[in-house]
C-alpha cells in the first residue's frame, strides 16, 4: 500500500498539548506499526510527561505522527520517538517533526542528538544532521546490538 498524500495545511499540529487527551493505546499501535519495540501505555505516557517538548500531528481526529525531546535544560538534549504512521510517510511530516522540535530547543545546548531507526540515517543526513563519531550505546539486547552498532561490535570484537 502506498502512502496517502495529504495537504499539510489540513493537519492539526499540537505542541505540548494536554497529554490527558492523547490516545495512548493508539500511540502504542503506531510504535508497533513502525516495528519498534513494544511500548506500554502507562509507561509511554509517563515518558512523554517527563519530556520538555511534545508534538502531535493529527489528520482530522486521527493521530498520524508525533515526537518529543528530552533534555537537562542546558547541556544535553535528545530528540526521541519521532514516529510517522507509514500510511502517511512521504508527506514531509518527519522533516516537520524533527525541525520543529529542534527549533523549540533553540541554540541553548552543547549537544543535541538522536538515535535513528535502522535504515533512516540518510533521512536525518538530508536534514543536515551529522553522524557522531564518539557516541556509544549500552545494548539492551541482541536486537539492539545488531541494529544499532557497527558490524564488528555486533560480533563482539
Amino acid at each position: 500500500m502506498s502512502p496517502s498524500k495529504i495537504n499539510v495545511n489540513d493537519l492539526t499540529y499540537k505542541i505540548n498539548p494536554d497529554l490527558s487527551t492523547v490516545d495512548w493505546a493508539y500511540v502504542c499501535e503506531l510504535f508497533a506499526k513502525v516495528d519498534w519495540r513494544k511500548r506500554e501505555e502507562i509507561e509511554i505516557e509517563a515518558a512523554f510527561r517527563r519530556s520538555s517538548w511534545t508534538l502531535f500531528i493529527y489528520k482530522e481526529d486521527q493521530l498520524i505522527a508525533f515526537g518529543r525531546t528530552v533534555d537537562d535544560g542546558r547541556y544535553y538534549a535528545v530528540l526521541a520517538d519521532i514516529i510517522v504512521d507509514p500510511d502517511f510517510q512521504g508527506n514531509g511530516l518527519g522533516k516537520y517533526l524533527v525541525n520543529a522540535l529542534n527549533e523549540k530547543l533553540g541554540d541553548n545546548y552543547h549537544f543535541v542528538n538522536l538515535t535513528a531507526a535502522p535504515g533512516k540515517g540518510d533521512f536525518y543526513k538530508s536534514l543536515g544532521w551529522k553522524k557522531q563519531s564518539t557516541c556509544f550505546i549500552w545494548p539492551q539486547g541482541p536486537k539492539q546490538l545488531r541494529q544499532h552498532t557497527e558490524p564488528e561490535e555486533a560480533q563482539g570484537n
